[in-house]
């Protein structure tokens, strides 16, 4: 587990009793039935005190592993970007549609279609080179196309 604790004891505060470890006492039940109620009281207030500490360490802990994951999953991603008038090829069809038709050797891929206008979020406007225009498409969908 990446940040070393148990969700129980984050919500809760203190570690899970199992009936069986009442049964047979293990070495923290046995702590806990030696103290007096005022000793076990104090204890019950330190760990309160401890307990968003022991929440913003876990909170540490996950923000990094999860930084790990980031940067090694950005290594592997390329970006792509086009140029008004370049030349890409679109995605024809879905998965979906891929199964309900059965041609598996068809090219997945339409064009090759022109560049007309590059918006900011990653989309752009493609058309035919004849000048048909196509709906604006999401970056993700396009490669380039090598003439």
């Amino acid at each position: 587990m990446p940040i070393q604790a148990t969700s129980y004891s984050l919500v809760y505060g203190v570690e899970v009793v199992l009936p069986l470890e009442r049964q047979i006492p293990s070495l923290r039940i046995a702590i806990h039935e030696g103290l007096t109620d005022e000793d076990n009281a104090k204890l019950c207030l330190q760990e309160l005190e401890t307990l968003d500490e022991k929440r913003l360490e876990a909170q540490q802990r996950l923000e990094c592993y999860q930084a790990h994951f980031s940067r090694a999953f950005n290594k592997k991603v390329c970006l792509r970007s086009f140029q008004v008038g370049d030349l890409v090829l679109a995605i024809g069809r879905s998965i979906i549609t891929t199964h309900k038709i059965g041609s598996k050797f068809t090219s997945k891929w339409d064009g090759p279609y022109v560049v007309q206008e590059v918006y900011t979020d990653g989309a752009y406007k493609i058309v035919v080179e004849d000048g048909l225009r196509i709906d604006p498409i999401n970056g993700k969908f396009l490669k380039r196309y090598y003439a």
